[in-house]
């Protein structure tokens, strides 16, 4: 058994035990119905005879589960980290003996954890970035429009039908109508948008292609033909660089090209920055882990994917989905999940316990005034109100402890 790991055995017996199955009894017999009898008039020794006395013990223990856990926790000095769980042992006519699993919070022993040397990347954002983050916004406010005259060209959008045949057979699931092909996708096989392009609306065309070599089995290498009938074309205008596509990003102040190209440059600045910070955190919480030494309990481990398990369940409901739905989409099982969860637990775990390790070590504590202070900045944030968000949390002790792990955080980062 790991460290602060405990088994309490608790028995329910004699009269204590008598007036549970009593009790059991009384609520069972209301709706049992036994010929001779109204029913709820059954004598206990007849519905015993009828039923069973095993009948009797599902009751009979949620009457006195509560009891005996209780009676347990006065035996353990053992503070559960987790939920205790409950093993029924032995249940009879004469009792019930409980098995209460107590487990603690493993003995953590710290490493090095300042001074890491860990290696931070440096912040730059090129020319070519910008541009390319300016064009991004461009193609965002494009404007579609059909093209009347003309031909398709690159960035188009060619609406067609297309009909592919090999050795003189239709191909089964190369047909299609008004599809609408962006030239640059790269959506069909390679040559069939060269050849698209330059056409005309109203032309039809042949397309002699072949199937790469890595295609599907039975297709690859083999030369097929499309037939293509062009409806219309369709271009993306991008907006010109000036006040009207500034208004559009909601940069007012902003009153010609350069402006721009600097507050795109600041943009993408701040985005870099904390993705840089964000991985820096990552392996400097990843190397102090490492030095840290602790045995985690099996229990805590299947706790912590029980939590994120749920967590998922939640986010799929929310796309109205169910787990089985899940289950067979994937071809996985409740097993195969839990499984592939575990490693992302245990990497959780180890660093829940890091900070708590570092606060302590640190003495960093948090005031009642700092944690109200965050509790009004995050409900602002949120849009809702400091109540609210401290329900959310499940009381303000637990906001507390989340104030005091994100003061352990920055501690690391300045530290490191």
């Amino acid at each position: 058994m790991a460290k602060n790991t405990e088994k309490i055995t608790i028995e329910i017996k004699g009269e204590e035990w008598e007036k549970a199955l009593d009790k059991s009894f009384k609520k069972n017999v209301k709706k049992a119905q036994v010929d001779g009898f109204r029913k709820g008039s059954v004598p206990k020794n007849i519905y015993i005879e009828k039923f069973g006395i095993e009948s009797l013990y599902q009751d009979a223990y949620e009457s006195v589960v509560d009891d005996a856990f209780k009676s347990a926790q006065d035996k353990t000095e053992v503070k559960a980290e987790i939920q205790p769980t409950v093993d029924i042992k032995k249940i009879d006519k004469d009792g019930i003996e409980f098995e209460f699993t107590f487990v603690g919070k493993p003995e953590v022993k710290l490493g090095k954890y300042k001074d890491l040397k860990v290696k931070k990347d440096k912040l730059e954002v090129t020319q070519e970035e910008v541009d390319h983050e300016i064009e991004h916004l461009r193609e965002q406010f494009a404007e579609i429009r059909v093209k009347e005259d003309g031909i398709v060209e690159k960035g188009d959008t060619a609406v067609i039908d297309f009909k592919g045949t090999v050795d003189g057979e239709e191909l089964e699931g190369g047909t299609g109508e008004n599809y609408p092909l962006e030239i640059g996708t790269n959506t069909f096989i390679p040559g069939f948008e060269d050849g698209v392009l330059g056409m005309k609306v109203g032309e039809e065309k042949d397309l002699h292609l072949k199937f790469p070599d890595d295609y599907v089995k039975d297709l690859a290498g083999k030369e097929v033909i499309f037939h293509v009938t062009l409806h219309e074309i369709k271009s993306r205008i991008l907006p010109d660089i000036d006040e009207d596509f500034f208004k559009d990003l909601g940069y007012d102040k902003v009153t010609n090209a350069l402006e721009l190209a600097k507050e795109v440059e600041n943009t993408l600045k701040e985005s870099k920055q904390k993705d840089i910070d964000d991985r820096f955190l990552e392996d400097v919480l990843k190397t102090a882990s490492e030095n840290m030494k602790v045995e985690l309990p099996e229990e805590i481990i299947d706790d912590e994917v029980h939590r994120m398990m749920h967590q998922f369940e939640s986010q799929l409901k929310m796309q109205g989905l169910t787990m089985d739905q899940y289950y067979q989409f994937t071809n996985t099982t409740h097993e195969d999940m839990h499984k592939e969860m575990e490693p992302e637990a245990i990497r959780r775990i180890k660093y829940r316990y890091l900070l708590e390790a570092v606060s302590e070590a640190e003495k960093i504590e948090v005031t009642d005034e700092e944690a109200d202070k965050d509790a009004t900045e995050m409900a602002d944030n949120y849009g809702i109100s400091k109540e609210e968000l401290i329900e959310a949390f499940g009381g303000m002790e637990v906001l507390k402890y989340d104030s005091k792990m994100r003061k352990t955080l920055k501690f690391l980062q300045e530290n490191n």
